[in-house]
């Protein structure tokens, strides 16, 4: 090696290869399934988070590995529990998942994205017009909606533990069918947190 070559670091991570089929062999890999007229939009969705990702951060699941596996796999499975044209309440949804990439695979579904950091509810907004995604954007808490709405489903995942979730919404349980979290495996410690703070007494916990 002459003094002009630069050793490769061993840890060097190779370049994200942005084309469908990396999308595609992701999915293969963890033996998912997208409808045909899903995949497109889903892998446009995936590249512009990571590209709003430079500016601000909005996910560490910045391989098709991750997304494919942790956020693609939680929003299909949330997916499986709604009926067709409900109409959604996604709380905190940062960089959309799993509100807005919800809304690309089932375009049936109305679906309203809640962000009440304002940053990131902007990003939220030109990434669903970017990707003509068929959602509304509300800066602020969720909980202002409930007061004029109803939804079907309240959905969320990563913003906070379950006892929190009632607390906020207890007082609107007429506006809400249920709610569908996704949750760790330390969901059952939040469960009995939730119980023992009196929070569950007017509500049926399915797993």
């Amino acid at each position: 090696m002459t003094q002009d070559q630069d050793p490769t670091p061993e840890s060097a991570t190779p370049p994200l290869d942005r084309s469908i089929d990396a999308l595609k062999d992701a999915l293969a890999h963890h033996g998912l399934e997208l409808p045909d007229a899903a995949i497109e939009p889903v892998h446009r969705y995936a590249l512009t988070l990571w590209d709003w990702n430079q500016r601000l951060n909005l996910t560490r699941h910045t391989t098709w590995d991750l997304f494919v596996g942790r956020d693609l796999r939680d929003t299909l499975q949330l997916s499986s529990h709604l009926r067709p044209d409900e109409e959604v309440l996604d709380v905190g949804s940062g960089g959309g998942v799993p509100g807005l990439l919800l809304a690309l695979i089932r375009p049936d579904l109305d679906v309203t994205l809640s962000e009440s950091i304002g940053k990131k509810a902007k990003v939220l907004a030109e990434m669903a017009r970017e990707l003509k995604a068929p959602v509304t954007v509300h800066a602020g808490r969720a909980e202002s909606l409930l007061e004029d709405f109803r939804y079907h489903s309240v959905i969320a995942r990563a913003v906070g533990p379950l006892w929190k979730f009632c607390k906020w919404f207890e007082p609107y349980w007429v506006s809400i069918d249920r709610m569908l979290l996704i949750k760790g495996p330390n969901w059952v410690a939040e469960r009995g947190e939730a119980r023992h703070r009196g929070m569950m007494a007017q509500l049926q916990l399915r797993c």
